[in-house]
């Protein structure tokens, strides 16, 4: 019997990647000839080219902005040229299934797919659809969300199902971890977690924090690319890193409470992990909102406490993590009660659903 293809599509940010980390292994097991289309020089082409199995084809794409910029007059041209490379593609890879997690690069492979009557499966990690599902979603035949509201949103279509998370995150060694941390596990430990990119503010602030939070708890700061400050190397109780990779899981096990921005892949590997968190969303004026979103809708359901970063300072925020910290259990009960945040099996069968 043949094997079946795939093409998956999506970049931009690491959420739009991750996710594909989680599917192409249960991909692999299932037969499938997996594609990748992305950008040329985005931040999903190194991670994908480094997956064994999977074909990574680069197509031009612009970004979709909803600010001026001189750039809005070119990018559609790109897309229009996207658009027609990924139609070529589709034609030569004859895929049975695209599944797309968003961002700029997903809107041309989708209609590209859409134009050689592949079926489309996309995925809509926040709150609200992002502006390239919206675009996505006349080609669609099934769109599968982690929030609840966004399934209402998009209407029939749409599903709430969790999102694809890596199985590797559930198996950490919190021996391993405090190893690596240089830390002996007698306070509990606070691990600070900016995301891919914009987490300076709250860098700054817990730093200035420090001398008041290493009272209570050990600190692991992943403080993002270019991000670490020579000036508290050596803190006793303090361990700064840029990024972590294989090292995460060991890492994640160790923590007994989370400090991060509100990006949806994030939180949602948080609650699935079952940790206590203190949310400071990215603000409204560096981007469209959605992290604001995403961080009150778990907070109304009692999952997880907020901080507005405008209301942030060094004091506000060891005041908020050590209210957290002591709301701990109740915060562990709700997730316990939540819908499953690992939508990984659904979206799996959706897949198959989807080319029926």
């Amino acid at each position: 019997m043949m094997s079946k293809k795939i093409v998956l599509t999506g970049g931009g940010t690491l959420g739009h990647v991750t996710p594909h980390l989680a599917l192409i292994p249960h991909l692999k097991e299932a037969g499938y000839e997996i594609h990748y289309i992305g950008t040329e020089k985005g931040m999903e082409a190194p991670k994908i080219r480094a997956v064994e199995g999977v074909t990574y084809h680069a197509v031009q794409t612009g970004k979709l902005r909803r600010y001026f910029s001189w750039q809005n007059f070119t990018d559609p041209f790109r897309v229009i040229v996207g658009a027609v490379q990924s139609a070529r593609l589709m034609g030569k890879i004859k895929p049975d299934v695209c599944f797309s997690k968003g961002g700029f690069v997903a809107v041309p492979v989708v209609f590209g797919a859409w134009l050689h009557r592949i079926p489309v499966l996309c995925h809509e990690s926040d709150l609200t659809p992002g502006l390239a599902n919206k675009l996505c979603k006349p080609f669609a035949r099934k769109i599968a969300t982690t929030f609840p509201e966004c399934a209402e949103a998009l209407g029939p279509k749409a599903e709430m199902t969790g999102t694809p998370l890596r199985p590797e995150l559930f198996h950490g060694s919190r021996a391993k971890g405090l190893s690596m941390l240089r830390f002996d596990g007698a306070k509990p430990i606070l691990l600070m977690m900016g995301g891919s990119s914009g987490a300076q503010a709250v860098n700054k602030a817990l730093r200035e924090a420090l001398p008041e939070l290493l009272k209570s708890f050990d600190v692991a700061h992943i403080c993002g690319k270019g991000n670490l400050d020579d000036a508290l190397e050596g803190t006793p109780g303090y361990a700064q890193m840029e990024l972590l990779d294989k090292e995460l899981p060991d890492v994640l096990a160790c923590a007994d409470l989370v400090l991060s921005r509100a990006g949806s892949n994030a939180l949602m590997e948080f609650q699935a992990l079952g940790r206590p968190m203190l949310l400071v969303p990215y603000p409204k004026g560096a981007s469209r909102g959605d992290q604001i979103l995403n961080a009150q809708s778990l907070e109304k359901r009692g999952l997880c406490r907020v901080l507005m970063q405008e209301n942030m300072t060094a004091e506000t925020l060891a005041e908020a993590l050590n209210q957290t910290w002591r709301d701990r259990e109740k915060l562990m009960e709700a997730v316990k009660n939540a819908p499953p945040a690992d939508g990984t099996m659904r979206v799996l069968e959706m897949i198959e659903e989807v080319q029926k």
